[in-house]
């Protein structure tokens, strides 16, 4: 008997290569290369197809194109990061950590579309009396659910095709396997595979699809980078799973905002929707503590209210700098700036900067903030009560705008906040409210209203 030839396929852009190398020859990542079994040259002869039915050539302007109906899943911070519901031949994927909370969070939607629209629930990594062990543990009511314990693609395929859903739920696409390839379960090829055709059938037959995706060691979606390109959107689960406190953010999105996300609380009864998330995210002091500042943040479309802690301590001829949600290369920056234009100086201290409630911030508005933090630190002075700021600080010491700067100053004001610094370019021209805005130009100026409280 012949021996089967081997390939190696490349796990983060799909590229194959006869023989091991340590590194990728197409997309250059050390390590990535996976050996699998190769294809012989009938198998599965003519299986690949377009997404959509070919049509003639036509113009632009002449194609005609209606807005996307949406359902609502029944879970209104899930509909908020989807952009107001699921969209009909839709194909999500969401990923994130083991035990985060991904099939509780789609078994509750799919169990409230179901009083609406014909639902399937496919699972490979459980079996049947196990979904509805937890269904039942969600005190789910479970009457209008189809489940089906398979991993053959084909017979998947199939069962969509009898049943024929308007929404249906994969977990996960790394447990289905196509008969038409030989390599195992979670390879590359199998993966990339099974999601193209699942996504062909979700198209074709307006069966809105979710597919849940493995994570990495570090974090990242497993599997080909592809994966995340042929589907409409890619949501990520973020959080500890000590705490009870969850987030759901878009990164892609085709029906809607990208970044959005949706904050979720793990309690005995599955994700409930958080209604207020600005109140996670501040903490509960009596009176305001030295090295605390609240910034106004900007996640998708919502304005989200973060307190920034930062202790400044005595560090010695070799001070750390550490940061817990924020980039600790901008922290260098912001403190290389705040010695050098504002005459603030931490060159043989300790600096810690900390994004209270476990979010992650990767916006430059929060420049400010960490500055005045800092400065209120070293100081030993605690901020003003109800004090709030945001924006952008450069090389140069200037305060650059943020976006939407009104919006954030109102959901500041509407939350009781009385006193902001913020970039000239974001003062209001009508006085909001309760609220007293001190628009700066430059960081120096931010240091001397400070000191002035």
């Amino acid at each position: 008997m012949a021996k089967e030839k081997t390939i190696y396929s490349c796990s983060d852009c799909g590229g194959t290569n006869p023989k091991w190398l340590g590194r990728c020859p197409h997309c250059g990542a050390w390590n990535t290369l996976v050996e699998s079994v190769a294809e012989t040259a009938g198998a599965g002869k003519n299986r690949y197809q377009a997404l959509a039915r070919s049509q003639p050539v036509a113009t632009l302007s002449e194609i005609e194109a209606t807005d996307f109906e949406r359902t609502p899943t029944g879970q209104e911070e899930l509909d908020r990061v989807l952009g107001g519901g699921i969209v009909a031949g839709g194909v999500v994927l969401i990923g994130g950590d083991p035990g985060i909370g991904k099939s509780t969070l789609l078994l509750q939607a799919i169990d409230a579309l179901s009083q609406r629209v014909k639902v399937l629930y496919v699972t490979g990594e459980e079996s049947g009396a196990q979904v509805a062990m937890r269904s039942r543990r969600l005190g789910l009511a479970g009457t209008q659910v189809r489940v089906l314990a398979e991993i053959s693609l084909e017979k998947i395929m199939a069962t969509i095709e009898t049943e024929q859903p308007a929404f249906c739920v994969i977990d996960s696409i790394q447990t289905l396997y196509s008969e038409q390839l030989s390599s195992a379960p979670g390879s590359v090829a199998q993966v990339r595979e099974c999601a193209a055709q699942l996504t062909r059938t979700a198209k074709s037959g307006g069966c809105a699809m979710v597919l849940v995706g493995h994570v990495t060691k570090e974090g990242a979606l497993a599997g080909p980078r592809v994966l995340e390109h042929i589907v409409d959107t890619v949501l990520y689960f973020e959080g500890d799973t000590h705490s009870s406190y969850r987030l759901v953010r878009a990164i892609k999105n085709r029906f809607g905002a990208v970044n959005e996300i949706g904050v979720f609380a793990m309690t005995e009864k599955g994700l409930k929707g958080v209604s207020n998330p600005s109140a996670i995210f501040l903490s509960t002091h009596a009176e305001p503590v030295p090295g605390s500042c609240v910034l106004v943040t900007l996640e998708g479309t919502r304005p989200l209210l973060v307190e920034l802690q930062a202790l400044v301590d005595g560090g010695g001829p070799s001070p750390r700098r550490l940061s817990v949600g924020l980039e600790r290369d901008r922290l260098a920056m912001l403190l290389a700036v705040l010695h050098r234009h504002a005459g603030v100086m931490t060159n043989d201290q300790d600096v810690f900067v900390n994004a209270v409630g476990g979010v992650r911030i990767s916006e430059p508005a929060a420049d400010l903030a960490v500055m005045l933090a800092i400065q209120s630190s070293l100081r030993g002075k605690a901020l003003p009560k109800g004090f709030i700021a945001f924006g952008e600080v450069g090389l140069a010491g200037e305060v650059r705008p943020a976006p939407r700067g009104q919006e954030r100053l109102k959901e500041a004001a509407k939350l009781g906040f009385s006193i902001a610094i913020v970039p000239k370019a974001n003062a209001p021209k009508k006085a909001i409210e309760g609220l007293k805005v001190y628009a700066v130009e430059r960081i120096e100026e931010a240091i001397t209203v400070l000191r002035e409280f």
